[in-house]
């Protein structure tokens, strides 16, 4: 048995622990009764309450005395005797069930859908007639004042067998391409269908028409609700004569009473999967909802959870033992789950005795920490070296570990640590020296990342304690306690980097802001000890003068840091067209008919063109450039060279005559002019 609270809500898995083979005989059955402790603990309620492989549905009869079930494989019917608590009967099947219903007050008179579209029915001895409808069928009703079966499915029509005559009768046509599920209201006998397209469409017996449509999928999609397909409807349940409530594909339910085409309520299992079973408790007017993953309880008039069951095993479907608080359910697993919640009634008649047993579990309640067991992970397990050990009896798997006895623990423990209480004696002294180190004076220890920050906000720490501490004690937060800012000291990622152009230019902004800070600190703490208001307006008025210099002084600072930026920026550039410069060689053509001669030829080319025509002219005729022949003009030369005489005479021609110009001037002027040394002899 497994105890699991929920919402404050007791919820006893009766079914919980391990199911024995059949094959067993009953000696080896008594020995593990007495070995393992997962049997020991087994309370088995019903005697062999499982199927082979998979239950498909469950249902009890009106008198409460049977609970039948359908499974596989192989198909079959099986029938328990709750007064007896035990299996009655099984029925072998040709085919899988699709529904079954119970048509007697006890077992005798059963109606099987087939999934090969027979319907099969059944006696007290056992198998009574077959017949087969026209289409595959998904679910039927029965209509006790007609003796009608009705049968939906991949059809347009609701086909209609009457069992009183023996015979079909005509079919309702309805607008639907295909219907899923089906029900009848025992009060007035409302026949309802639910459609692929989401629509519930619901008709009278006696007439044979239509009397309402209702769109729920429309009505399914609220604002808090994600759908990706258009949502069909998946189960249909009646409550009283007003009351009904319909599951959809997508996971939503929803309750309405047949006076209003709008829901009262939409509730969300938030899962996406379809809605597999429906029921209500009338006793506390409560909903239990079912997909494949989780049984929901809901209160139906604001939707407020009660409780949910979460199985390990997919749900295929639910059912409520009437008046009780126990509930039966088909999985996807050999065994059914018998669920009982005191909360929501008592125990049935013939199992009175849980409710004694669970007075008794709540008045001793047991601890859930397991005192003698050790929880080990795989990693636990390698040091150890009990590896070997998994999947053995010592070892209970549980979530990303094992449990182990406490005892096997400490003896391994000892043998593969004999220094063990060596090393906790010697952590309990150094724990007892830390202590008494703590009454020392504390050194200061900077962090592994931000040391000048967090110099600073020492500094500023100080400061501010000092000063509030002339001002009544005031106190005042640090950055480098607050854990919301411990890994801006621990984490290198959070490096302050003061070469940064951002950093550089800040800097001098909040150098000069907290300067500031600590003026004004200071000023506040001297003008309330003085307490003269001329001392104080002299005090705002120096502030002034002084923070208009601070905020000269900081803005050049800034200017003088953008003006730095820029000319490391601009020397970078340089350096990085250098480097690429090298790395990326400039390679050159040589045209056809053309000799290579060096890259320096370019360079020479360029001075030539700066040079004037003697120059050029001169470098030309020692490096024999002039000398072409076979020309494209033709094979002709042209030559020519300049008299340094008449170049001489009409340089000293030039000179001559600036000269004289140069006395004439000077002799007007009153200005004596050297005299040459050949005129001084002629003179």
């Amino acid at each position: 048995m497994q105890v699991s609270n929920v919402n404050n809500v007791k919820i006893y898995n009766l079914s919980y622990g391990k199911s024995l083979p059949q094959w067993l005989s009953d000696r080896k059955k008594r020995a593990l009764q007495k070995k393992d402790v997962d049997v020991q603990r087994r309370i088995e309620l019903i005697q062999d309450f499982e199927m082979p492989t998979v239950c498909t549905s469950i249902k009890v009869s009106r008198d409460g005395q049977y609970v039948l079930a359908a499974g596989t494989y192989k198909p079959r019917i099986r029938c328990y005797d709750t007064y007896q608590l035990s299996l009655k009967f099984e029925r072998c099947l040709d085919s899988d069930v699709v529904a079954f219903d119970i048509l007697s007050e006890d077992y005798s008179k059963l109606v099987f859908l087939h999934t090969d579209r027979y319907v099969e029915f059944h006696s007290q001895h056992g198998h009574y007639y077959k017949t087969r409808i026209p289409k595959f069928g998904r679910d039927f009703s029965y209509h006790y004042p007609s003796c009608d079966l009705y049968f939906v499915g991949a059809s347009s029509e609701i086909f209609r067998l009457n069992l009183e005559q023996g015979r079909f009768l005509n079919s309702l046509q309805t607008s639907a391409t295909e219907h899923n599920v089906c029900d009848i209201n025992p009060v007035h006998q409302l026949f309802a269908a639910g459609t692929i397209e989401g629509k519930v469409e619901c008709w009278d017996p006696r007439v044979r028409n239509r009397v309402a449509l209702l769109d729920c999928a429309l009505s399914s999609v609220t604002e808090n609700t994600e759908v990706d397909g258009l949502p069909s409807v998946s189960a249909l349940k009646f409550s009283g004569a007003l009351n009904m409530a319909v599951g959809t594909s997508t996971g939503q339910v929803l309750l309405y009473d047949l006076r209003s085409s709008h829901p009262l309520l939409v509730k969300d299992h938030y899962y996406g999967l379809p809605i597999k079973s429906l029921n209500f408790h009338d006793q506390l007017n409560l909903v239990l909802s079912a997909d494949s993953k989780i049984i929901k309880m809901w209160h139906r008039d604001t939707g407020k959870i009660f409780c949910s069951v979460e199985p390990q095993t997919n749900i295929n479907d639910v059912c409520v033992y009437p008046n009780s608080g126990m509930l039966f359910t088909a999985n996807e697993d050999p065994k059914m789950n018998t669920l009982y919640i005191p909360a929501l009634g008592p125990a049935p008649r013939w199992c009175c005795f849980l409710d004694n047993l669970t007075e008794e579990l709540e008045e001793n309640p047991e601890s859930t920490i397991y005192d003698d067991y050790k929880f080990v992970t795989r990693k636990d397990l390698e040091n150890l070296g009990l590896s070997h050990l998994i999947g053995s009896p010592l070892l209970r798997a549980y979530m990303h570990g094992f449990f182990m006895d406490i005892r096997l623990y400490h003896k391994v423990k000892t043998m593969t640590n004999p220094f063990a209480y060596e090393e906790y004696r010697k952590d309990k002294i150094r724990q007892k020296i830390e202590e008494s180190r703590a009454q020392r004076v504390q050194l200061k220890k900077l962090p592994k990342v931000n040391k000048e920050l967090a110099i600073k906000l020492m500094e500023d720490g100080e400061h501010e304690a000092q000063i509030g501490s002339k001002k009544k004690g005031k106190a005042t937060t640090n950055i480098l306690s607050d854990n919301r800012f411990k890994m801006m000291f621990e984490n290198p990622d959070y490096q302050v980097d003061e070469q940064s152009e951002e950093y550089r230019l800040l800097n001098p902004i909040v150098s000069k802001v907290s300067q500031k800070r600590r003026k004004k600190l200071q000023q506040l703490v001297q003008m309330e000890a003085e307490e003269q208001e001329e001392e104080e307006l002299e005090g705002r008025a120096s502030s002034d003068e002084e923070s208009s210099d601070d905020d000269k002084s900081w803005v050049e600072e800034v200017r003088e840091q953008r003006r730095l930026l820029r000319l490391e920026e601009r020397n970078r550039k340089m350096k990085e067209r250098e480097r690429k410069l090298q790395k990326d060689p400039r390679f050159y053509q040589i045209k056809a008919g053309e000799e290579f001669r060096s890259f320096g030829d370019m360079a020479r080319k360029q001075k030539l063109q700066k040079a004037s025509l003697e120059e050029r002219l001169k470098l030309e005729e020692r490096s024999g450039i002039m000398n072409l022949n076979d020309t494209a003009v033709g094979s002709k030369q042209l030559t020519f060279t300049l008299k340094k005489v008449r170049q001489n005479l009409h340089l000293s021609f030039l000179k001559g005559e600036g000269e004289a110009r140069g006395r004439a001037a000077s002799s007007r002027r009153g200005v004596s002019w050297p005299v040459p040394r050949a005129d001084r002899k002629a003179h």
